[in-house]
This record gives C-alpha cells, sequence and structure tokens, in this order.
C-alpha cells in the first residue's frame, strides 16, 4: 500500500492490529509472489520504530506482511544518530507517510531506569547507555506525578516521538507539510491490542 496518506496508513495498521487480537489475521503478502515482487525495490507505507524486545514483533501484531513496514528496532526505542538515519531514510527516499513510536507494558528498558533513577543502580556496560537515555522520560514523569508503569511508559512514549521531532529537522518540515504523520502506539503484551498515545499530524481515535 505504498504512497497512501498518514491517516489511512495509520487506519491500515490499527485494523490489522484488530485481525491480530481477534485472531482473524489476513497474513497478506507473505507468498513466493510478493517475495519476488519486491526483489527490485521496496515501497513501505509506514516505519516503525520499536523497542527490541521479542514479544513485540510489528509485522506479526498489525498483520502486515513483506515490504509493507521499514522496522527499526532499539531496546526502549531509544533514539541515537543510526536510528534517526533510518527514519529520515524510510521518509525521504523509500516514501513512508507514518512513523510509529511503538512502545509496550512490561518494558524492561524503563524498568532499568525507574531503577537506576529511585534506587541509584547504574546498569553495567553499555546498558547505562539506554538506560541514561531512557531517563529523561523518567524524570519527566516524576515531575508531573506520575507513579503507575502504564502512565511512565506512555510519558517515553510521548518522548520519543517529541525527541523525533525536534532533533529531525528533515521530519518535522514533513509532518508540517501535512506529508508525514508521527504518532506513538502503546502495546499491551497480554491482551495484543495497540492504543494510540500521541500523535502529530493525523487525527485518529484508537
Amino acid at each position: 500500500m505504498p504512497r497512501t496518506s498518514p491517516s489511512a496508513a495509520l487506519d491500515t495498521l490499527l485494523a490489522g492490529n484488530r485481525r491480530f487480537v481477534k485472531g482473524t489475521q489476513d497474513h497478506p503478502n507473505q507468498d513466493a509472489a510478493r517475495r519476488a515482487q519486491l526483489a527490485p525495490g521496496q515501497e513501505p507505507f509506514a516505519v516503525v520504530l520499536g523497542c527490541s524486545d521479542s514479544r513485540l514483533a510489528a509485522e506479526i501484531i498489525f498483520d502486515q506482511g513483506l515490504g509493507d513496514l521499514f522496522v527499526v528496532r532499539t531496546a526502549g526505542h531509544v533514539l541515537g544518530a543510526e536510528v534517526l538515519g533510518s527514519v529520515e531514510y524510510a521518509t525521504s527516499v523509500l516514501g513512508c507517510r507514518l512513523v510509529v513510536v511503538l512502545g509496550h507494558d512490561s518494558c524492561g528498558a524503563v524498568a532499568a531506569a525507574r531503577t537506576a533513577v529511585e534506587d541509584g543502580l547504574p546498569a553495567a556496560g553499555f546498558v547505562r547507555d539506554i538506560v541514561e537515555r531512557v531517563t529523561p522520560s523518567i524524570l519527566a514523569a516524576r515531575a508531573a506525578g506520575l507513579t503507575e508503569d502504564s502512565d511512565i511508559i506512555d510519558e517515553h512514549i510521548r518522548h520519543t516521538t517529541k525527541l523525533l521531532m525536534d532533533r529531525s529537522r528533515v521530519l518535522a518540515d514533513q509532518v508540517a507539510s501535512g506529508e508525514v504523520a508521527v504518532v506513538g502506539l502503546g502495546y499491551r503484551l497480554a491482551e495484543g491490542n495497540a492504543r494510540l498515545v500521541t500523535s502529530h499530524g493525523v487525527e485518529q481515535a484508537a
């Protein structure tokens, strides 16, 4: 579904998620014909910046197939130059009309950052870098008086979407022109549903 509108792209993802929750997946674009069709090039309709958690596979939970989603995954969906470059490539070169930040409950990166802030227990090795990138979300949640895990997760999703816009002038300009939208979705592991947490450039009821 290339070159769709941002709102249509979001509708497609949420409809696929509803099928996943109900167990009525279409499993689209997963056959040999689709594989051969895509060999010369790709035109995904959305880029998903998701957590690396093994329970959170974007193509599965949104019932999509080969060539539909450009997926970037890091623990805690933290941002770095490589992530920003990948997202800009997806929107500017591949034509993705929607950028999704996909967070979830029981996120280990958020839990580690919360422990580091509350108990002063820093992580070891390169995990510390991930924790440090999540820490601003934990501090913002504390400043807002948020204590529930779900509220803190949502704050981290909102922080990541805002950070994308703040750090990428390319993306901010695309959103301002209406070419691209950026949304944050929160996924519940047990139920399997994704809900809208925040949006820039598109109005959509979850």
